[in-house]
């Protein structure tokens, strides 16, 4: 099984530098696409000079292709995935970069689950200076989950099943194409919506182990959209995932509306952290009001923290 690595950068160089030496100096051999959204800083000539610079047996590793116009990062993550060679995609975005294990790590699991056609691993969250500053939550005890196809959007309805950001996920390339790619009529939440899709052809596997890290700054892509939008575009992503949750989780799920509320919640509650003021009195209403919104707020981490014994989730054993 072969992994490629697609890097999407604009106009970042100084960070994009990080990102594809953490992928070139993986502890397996990977090829390294590096999808360019039309910059002008230099980027170009940095790759092309990079490209030199490694051994002539190698160069062909490191692959450049830019867009002729400058087009969204959901357009440039699909030109990059239409020109990888890999089994399986891994995801960078270029202000991220991973852990030098992350892939053996990943390509271990997907050997031990054939069917498997997304994974995803803690990240730690991490300061313009590379200083931690929190990490993504475990999913219950263990190193390493397996998750059938017919439990992952039950799953990822209530938070339990977290994939995350793309520096967190790899998937299968042939599911990739069977999802349509990524949505480029989507401004935010464009890789949920397409993990959301890509899960209907195949299971899913969640690793336990911190093998990315993901740069929290002003200058990230999440921090220039407003929350009220966030609210906006979560609901739809919830609004789609209520739709393919298995038949036999039916009786289980609240009704959509509870949903709603509690999401409202959430961000309401988001604003609040962030002093966000007059962000928060746009978003609270009556949700706070919900015990369902409170029950399912307060479940969520609860249940990643290791709650998770039901059949849903089943615990796997990876080599040593």
């Amino acid at each position: 099984m072969k992994i490629s690595v697609v890097i999407t950068t604009y106009n970042r160089l100084h960070l994009l530098k990080r990102a594809i030496n953490s992928a070139l100096n993986q502890t397996i051999e990977c090829e390294v696409v590096v999808a360019d959204d039309c910059s002008s800083d230099g980027t170009a000539e940095y790759i092309k000079f990079l490209r030199e610079k490694l051994p002539s047996p190698q160069q062909h590793r490191l692959v450049y292709v830019c867009n002729s116009i400058n087009s969204g990062h959901a357009a440039t993550v699909n030109t990059g995935i239409a020109l990888a060679k890999g089994d399986w995609i891994k995801f960078l975005d270029d202000d991220d970069y991973l852990a030098p294990n992350c892939l053996e790590q990943m390509q271990r699991a997907i050997a031990l689950c054939k069917g498997a056609v997304i994974i995803s691993c803690i990240a730690a969250q991490v300061n313009q200076y590379e200083v931690e500053v929190r990490r993504t939550p475990v999913l219950g005890p263990g190193l390493a989950f397996y998750i059938p196809q017919g439990d992952i959007h039950y799953g990822m309805l209530l938070e339990r099943l977290p994939f995350g950001t793309p520096v967190q996920v790899a998937c299968s390339r042939e599911a990739f194409f069977k999802s349509g790619g990524w949505d480029i009529k989507l401004t935010g939440c464009d890789d949920i919506d397409s993990w959301i899709r890509i899960a209907q052809f195949g299971d899913a596997i969640f690793l336990n182990q911190c093998l990315a890290y993901r740069t929290i700054w002003s200058g990230g892509y999440d921090q220039k959209i407003f929350l009220q939008k966030r609210l906006n575009t979560n609901i739809l992503m919830k609004e789609k995932i209520y739709a393919l949750v298995n038949e036999k989780y039916r009786c289980q799920i609240p009704a959509f509306d509870d949903i709603k509320k509690y999401l409202k919640l959430h961000w309401a509650i988001v604003a609040l952290k962030q002093k966000k003021m007059k962000n928060f009195f746009q978003l609270v209403d009556a949700s706070v009001l919900s015990l369902t919104a409170w029950r399912l707020l307060l479940a969520s981490p609860l249940a990643r923290r290791g709650n998770l014994h039901s059949s849903d989730l089943r615990k796997i054993v990876l080599l040593e």
